[in-house]
């Protein structure tokens, strides 16, 4: 595993973990928070990394702790990093609908499977549809705004949703 350190940058200590994971034979999906600060290019800052995983827990937890991690609770950090990782399911589903990672950033020869920008909006729009929560609008206009999207795929999916009416709070809000 490359060196954990204070200095590494969350993209940096993401693809360390998920690739440090990946030779244990344990694939990871990046999500959450992480993917929100790395495609809005620094401006929302996340403290930690959230990694989908279909592999037992007990073998996640076991090589977390094979890697240096301690556990906390849900979260595992590293003495040497401010970063902290949690594994919050095994499934990749946005709002009610299943999916397939469709970002990657690679790293070397190795490849980190996350959500894509479109993905990662609809995954922020998920938060602020069902919970109102107007931080989780504010991260996907930061996503929208710093990368391409597929507007009429997040259209289409918030429709499946019965959030037309937020989808187009969003909108309007993008286009400010």
């Amino acid at each position: 595993m490359k060196k954990i350190s204070k200095k590494m940058s969350l993209q940096d200590f993401a693809i360390a973990v998920a690739e440090a994971l990946k030779e244990t034979n344990i694939d990871v999906i990046l999500t959450g928070g992480a993917v929100v600060s790395i495609y809005s290019e620094g401006k929302y800052v996340s403290k930690d990394a959230d990694f989908l995983s279909m592999t037992d827990h007990q073998a996640i937890k076991q090589a977390m702790f094979d890697l240096g991690f301690k556990s906390l609770g849900k979260d595992f950090y590293h003495d040497d990093c401010l970063f902290t990782v949690e594994f919050p399911g095994y499934e990749l589903v946005i709002g009610d609908e299943p999916m397939k990672p469709e970002g990657k950033i690679k790293s070397g020869k190795f490849t980190l499977k996350l959500l894509s920008p479109t993905q990662c909006v609809m995954d922020r729009l998920s938060a602020f549809y069902h919970w109102k929560d107007r931080q989780s609008l504010q991260q996907a206009i930061m996503v929208a705004q710093n990368h391409p999207v597929k507007l009429k795929a997040i259209e289409i999916w918030s429709a499946k949703e019965g959030m037309s009416d937020r989808y187009k709070v969003f909108l309007g809000a993008l286009k400010k």
